[in-house]
């Protein structure tokens, strides 16, 4: 059985403020590490529970945060950017269910650190009339080739707006949100056994669990975080502009709709 486990860093436990997970200062480095041991415990979870591969995903801003050295050596490790297949590439490879470890609520949520994608350009993200974080995105493409998601870990917001979406999966909350920067904790410790386990009883029980899929074409309504933004996103021919942060588009599957999403999220540096 094969296994992805894609790991993001909001979600992690202890993890709380911007400055933890932004590259360039010591809280980072160490905010880096406690990303690397969740997605260990993901790992030994998925190993304990019989999967054969195991491929652990970089899913953080440039894609390259876990140290390769400090993941498990049984597993093998996607990493760098620009990848088509973003947050879950890997599923390409035939696999048998997706595991979400330290992921987030969606942007104008009130989890912890909440955004979708890009925190900078993105107010919200709609596909197909529904509102989507980064969970119910990357599930929907990983759903397109036969991948359910089995597992997710993260903040009780997360879960809260994500379970609907998932409803065979196994969901590890390893902290509560008091705010977007604040929030009630388990301990490292506690949260990796309690992702370990998890994931073990994910993938005993992923033969059973059915794909999210949304179905093409895809309408992608996107609101900006300002109007400089639409502007600059119009550029691209296919865009409606809906009103002054608001574009439209529509794309003929998922996986078009995210690489056009995570285009427009590499166009918006322009205006940083």
């Amino acid at each position: 059985m094969k296994i992805l486990i894609s790991v993001d860093i909001e979600g992690v436990a202890g993890v709380y403020h911007p400055e933890q997970v932004r590259a360039g200062n010591p809280e980072y480095e160490r905010a880096r590490r406690l990303m690397a041991e969740e997605a260990n415990a993901a790992i030994a979870g998925a190993f304990d529970a019989g999967a054969t591969e195991v491929y652990v995903n970089d899913s953080h801003g440039g894609f390259r945060n876990m140290p390769p050295d400090l993941l498990d050596a049984r597993a093998l490790a996607v990493q760098g950017k620009p990848r088509y297949l973003s947050m879950v590439a890997g599923v390409e490879l035939g696999l048998h269910g997706v595991c979400f470890v330290g992921y987030h609520s969606r942007a104008q949520g009130r989890g912890i650190l909440a955004h979708t994608i890009n925190s900078f350009a993105f107010a919200r993200i709609s596909l197909n009339g529904v509102e989507l974080g980064e969970a119910g995105i990357y599930g929907a493409l990983a759903g397109t080739y036969g991948a359910p998601v089995i597992a997710a870990s993260g903040d009780d917001v997360f879960i809260e707006e994500t379970r609907g979406l998932f409803p065979g999966a196994e969901f590890v909350q390893v902290k509560r949100a008091t705010g977007q920067t604040s929030g009630i904790s388990l301990s490292p410790e506690q949260a990796r056994a309690a992702i370990r386990k998890g994931v073990a009883s994910a993938v005993q029980r992923a033969g059973g669990v059915k794909p999210f899929v949304i179905g093409g074409p895809v309408t992608v309504d996107l609101v900006t975080q300002s109007p400089a933004l639409a502007d600059l996103f119009c550029q691209w021919p296919t865009l409606e502009r809906v009103d002054g942060c608001a574009v439209r588009f529509t794309a003929p599957e998922i996986e078009s709709a995210v690489r056009m999403l995570n285009c427009f999220s590499a166009m918006s540096s322009m205006l940083r």
